[in-house]
């Protein structure tokens, strides 16, 4: 009888945190390596934050908690979502788990049957599909190429859904292409949904916060309010408050699907760390003038890298409107030979090309389900980040 359950067969380990690790492995024994792969912001958490949770510690509140968030966080939650999204929810609608991964996974865990299909664009960030295979379900990625930006049309959608079609993600701005929808976009996506009752939607709005170019940010249950009764929209404060390590996730939503997301959390994590969830309560209730501050900075890192890829020979770059990516193409050196005759045959090959000759470790495209492509976080040091555009010109000059 073999140990290791069947369904882990069906699954990988997450790329983008492998390259992570491989990157600190190979700084640990010496090497020079800029890590462009972590989806992490690289300011920290504001002082206000952290006295909110050293306040909580003081005042000892560190006992457990309600399995899926305190009262004083699920109200500043409403407030954000009525605030920030014009969307109206009470508190049995609404959700909190460690970290937004637990919150996605938690939903697909509480409504999947065997066979029943979601629908997820690509390319996508990594955990989608696999989170649905762990809930028994089936993921139908839909391929959306540069030439559509990136971007789910209603066509597609149109053609994707299924009697078995459960769910479909939208990821807006994208991990990993940074692609953002507008209000025009998300209405024609919402009036295919309209004709298909038994379709749910799962947006994930992580990135919200992080767009530039005067882009307005809106939500699909924003768009259309005929589908909030059939709309989960998660967030969290990992990224815009730089707050990755507090693990705090949450989201908005029926009141049946959220009360089944609770008996899932209550069998395994169980309540988020009350320290971190007073913390949270001072970031989205406390000042955000410092967002568009740290905006500006991502904004201009998006410039440069976006303008240092187009110079590299055989890659291409499009200007993406939000979060901390870009996912250029590498179409143009896959054929190509390094100077020891190794043919360039893929995104793989091409990303350890640049870890093993340039020292820049990036994620290959193959990861998010779109290639010949490769994503770089620029959610990094902007001295580090020019360096490392730099080594990537001259490692593709180095292709024949």
């Amino acid at each position: 009888m073999a140990l290791i359950a069947r369904s882990l067969a069906r699954i990988k380990p997450s790329p983008t945190i492998a390259v992570t690790n491989l990157a600190r492995e190979l700084k640990a024994a010496g090497r020079d390596i800029i890590g462009l792969g972590a989806g992490e912001p690289d300011f920290d958490t504001p002082e206000h934050i952290k006295e909110a949770a050293i306040e909580a510690i003081r005042a000892g509140d560190t006992k457990y908690t309600a399995v899926d968030g305190t009262p004083a966080l699920k109200e500043a939650i409403i407030a954000k979502f009525a605030r920030e999204n014009s969307l109206v929810y009470g508190m049995q609608e609404i959700s909190v788990g460690t970290g937004g991964k637990q919150v996605l996974y938690n939903a697909f865990m509480a409504t999947l049957d065997p066979e029943d299909e979601v629908l997820i664009p690509a390319p996508y960030w990594v955990s989608y599909p696999d989170m649905v295979l762990l809930a028994g379900g089936k993921p139908v990625a839909i391929d959306c190429t540069a030439e559509a930006a990136f971007k789910l049309q209603p066509d597609q959608l149109e053609a994707a859904i299924t009697p078995a079609t459960k769910w479909l993600i939208l990821n807006s701005p994208s991990n990993p292409t940074g692609a953002a929808y507008t209000e025009g976009e998300l209405k024609a996506l919402a009036d295919v949904l309209l004709r298909h009752p038994q379709v749910h939607v799962m947006t994930d709005d992580m990135y919200e916060h992080l767009v530039y170019d005067d882009f307005r940010f809106t939500t699909i249950a924003q768009v259309e309010p005929a589908l909030q009764a059939r709309t989960l929209t998660v967030n969290g404060v990992s990224k815009a408050y730089a707050m990755t390590g507090w693990r705090i996730g949450y989201a908005g939503g029926p009141a049946a699907i959220i009360k089944a997301m609770g008996m899932v959390q209550s069998q395994s994590t169980s309540n988020p760390s009350s320290i971190s969830q007073a913390a949270a309560v001072a970031a989205l209730n406390g000042p955000q003038d410092f967002l568009p501050e740290r905006n500006a900075v991502f904004a201009q890192r998006r410039d440069l890298i976006v303008d240092l890829l187009n110079e590299a020979p055989g890659l291409s770059c499009p200007s993406p409107e939000g979060a901390f990516y870009v996912y250029p193409s590498c179409a143009g050196v896959i054929g190509r030979k390094s100077p020891d005759g190794a043919v360039i045959d893929s995104s793989e090959a091409f990303a350890r090309f640049l870890l093993e000759d340039g020292g820049v470790a990036v994620v290959h495209g193959s990861a998010f389900g779109l290639d010949p492509h490769f994503r770089i976080s620029y959610a990094t040091a902007t001295e580090q980040l020019e360096e490392a555009g730099k080594r990537i010109i001259a490692t593709c000059q180095k292709l024949g």
